[in-house]
C-alpha cells in the first residue's frame, strides 16, 4: 500500500462513525484508532520493504462498522422477494462490469450543468470515458475497460466509492 492510498484511507475512515480500524495483508499492517473530538488520533504503519504495484494489491478491508443501537425487529420480507432478488442477481451475470480503479467520490458528469458522461442505454467502446472519481482534489476520468450497452448505474451521483466497487453494468452485446 503506498503513501497516497494510505491518506485515501485515512479520509475515508474520518467520515465514518468508526474508532478503529485494523488491516493485514501479508507482512503489510495497518491500525488507524480515532480517539476523542480533541485530536487524540494515532495511526500505526507496518510495511515490509518489498512494495507492492498498487494495480496488483488487492484491498481488503478486515474492520467491522460498531454496532448500531438496536432498533425493533422489523417483519420478515415474503418469499416472493427474495426469489426477485435472485433472479435478478441471475439476470446480471451475464453483464460486464466497469469497476472503480480508485477510492473517491463518484461524478456522473463534469459539473452539474453538463449531461452525464455515460447513461442506461448508451453504447460505450473501450477507453470511453464513463464516469469521474475525486480523489484528495483531483477529478481522474474513469475509462471503461468494456464495450457494450450500459444496463445498470450502479452508484448514485455524487457517492463515496470503494476500490474495485462496480460501477455500471455493460451488456457485451
Amino acid at each position: 500500500m503506498n503513501f497516497k492510498e494510505i491518506q485515501d484511507l485515512i479520509k475515508l475512515i474520518n467520515k465514518t462513525n468508526l474508532t478503529e480500524f485494523k488491516m493485514k495483508d501479508g507482512e503489510f499492517n495497518i491500525s488507524i484508532k480515532k480517539g476523542d473530538e480533541q485530536g487524540d488520533k494515532a495511526i500505526v504503519v507496518q510495511q515490509p520493504m518489498m512494495q507492492y504495484p498498487s494495480a496488483q494489491m488487492p484491498v481488503q478491508p478486515a474492520f467491522q462498522a460498531p454496532a448500531a443501537p438496536s432498533a425493533p425487529a422489523a417483519p420478515a420480507a415474503p418469499a416472493k422477494s427474495a426469489d426477485a432478488s435472485e433472479e435478478k442477481a441471475a439476470d446480471t451475470s451475464n453483464y460486464l462490469e466497469v469497476r472503480s480503479p480508485i477510492v473517491g467520490t463518484f461524478y456522473r458528469s463534469s459539473s452539474p450543468e453538463t449531461p452525464p458522461f455515460a447513461k442506461v442505454g448508451d453504447t460505450i467502446a473501450k477507453g470511453d470515458v464513463v464516469c469521474i472519481v475525486e480523489a484528495m482534489k483531483l477529478f481522474n476520468e474513469i475509462e471503461s475497460e468494456v464495450s457494450g450497452t450500459i444496463v445498470q448505474v450502479m452508484v448514485e451521483d455524487a457517492q463515496p466509492i470503494e476500490y474495485d466497487q462496480v460501477l455500471f453494468l455493460v451488456d457485451p452485446s
